[in-house]
């Protein structure tokens, strides 16, 4: 799949006020591990009394790594087996060992450990193949590569591509967006049929620009408001005309491609598995790697219950805005996901697990 561009909010992490003997933990930071000093630090016991509450889903996201791509499972294997073991003897942390399993600790955003999770989802949509009442928002595939520049959002609001092009018609041009955003997603017709899966085809070339930063810029949302709710809640209480406007401060579009029915799939070509896989910077994480992560459990109104719960995750995806010691959990399909993916700007710690005793990564 191609790099996806993660949820709005992805690249508008809340800064840590290190430095100035200020330790935050609104969302979800913690100090208990002291001031760590690589991007991986090999530790003797992982600090922590949780345990994995995901093996089923981290056994499946095994399967389909071996099912999709022989070649990442075979380098990964001996890792994934000794973590699968080590789950079904009950996946105490304290345990690794004796199942010749090395701990490396993620440094952190802020050398405390705190590494930021923000997640994204794969959309479904309401749409019909031709206009009619309110479905009249239109998907299109990607233009004839030519010479001119593809045209701007807002020219493409206001008709400058070939109705040739239209794939569907939804009845939300926010939604359409969203869809942008992530990629990709599913396309109900409300026929019957199954759900057609929306792939990305290409994008006009424009600078990509986030409209959450714009309602934070503009004071509209408070920045440690900022959610995928948050920008539904401001869009429902607008008037189509300023909705358009706002998305319109986005210059960059996205085309897709329609497919049968098929699962959803990271950078690296392997079905991702919702909480079980997450996007990473592969210059620090690569694909394939096995982590063991720590992360702050959310209420349905995204605030921060001061809980944390343990999950086996692997690196499968890839983001123009993931980059250093952050994870973007992918979080499943449909609008809860969404839901819940859209509030993640949180912290939480994570280990990665190795087979061998060398070294993972290199220090600073």
């Amino acid at each position: 799949m191609k790099l996806w561009q993660k949820w709005l909010v992805t690249g508008m992490c809340v800064s840590f006020l290190v430095g100035c003997q200020s330790h935050p933990t609104d969302k979800g930071q913690q100090y208990k591990d002291g001031h760590l000093v690589s991007d991986l630090q090999k530790v003797n016991q992982v600090n922590t009394q949780g345990r994995p509450i995901n093996t089923p889903d981290f056994n499946r996201q095994v399967v389909e790594i071996k099912n999709a791509s022989p070649r990442l499972f075979q380098n990964n294997n001996e890792t994934y087996h000794a973590i699968e073991s080590w789950l079904m003897a009950g996946g105490d942390p304290s345990q690794l060992v004796n199942f010749n399993l090395a701990a490396f600790q993620m440094e952190g955003a802020d050398n405390y450990g705190n590494v930021q999770f923000t997640g994204y989802y794969t959309p479904v949509i309401e749409a019909r193949r031709t206009p009619q009442g309110e479905f009249r928002h239109p998907l299109y595939g990607m233009p004839p590569k030519g010479k001119k520049r593809l045209p701007s959002r807002a020219a493409i609001y206001n008709g400058a591509l070939s109705n040739n092009l239209i794939l569907a018609y939804s009845n939300s041009a926010v939604d359409n967006f969203m869809m942008e955003v992530q990629g990709s997603g599913y396309v109900n017709f409300g026929d019957g049929s199954p759900l057609n899966f929306f792939g990305y085809a290409g994008k006009n070339g424009h600078a990509y620009k986030s409209i959450g930063k714009v309602l934070v810029d503009r004071g509209e949302v408070p920045l440690n408001k900022m959610s995928l709710q948050a920008i539904h809640d401001w869009t429902n209480s607008h008037s189509e005309e300023e909705v358009r406007q706002l998305l319109e401060e986005n210059t960059s579009f996205v085309f897709f491609k329609p497919q049968s029915f098929v699962p959803v799939r990271g950078a690296s070509a392997v079905p991702l598995i919702a909480k079980a896989s997450v996007a990473s910077d592969k210059s620090l994480i690569p694909a394939g790697t096995a982590l063991l992560a720590e992360i702050p459990v959310l209420d349905n109104n995204g605030k921060f219950t001061g809980q944390y719960e343990m999950r086996m995750m692997i690196a499968l995806d890839v983001g123009g805005a993931i980059k250093g010691h952050h994870f973007d959990i992918y979080h499943g399909t449909g609008h809860e996901a969404g839901k819940m993916a859209g509030f993640y700007n949180h912290y939480g710690r994570v280990w990665v697990l190795k087979k061998d005793q060398q070294l993972f990564g290199a220090s600073k």
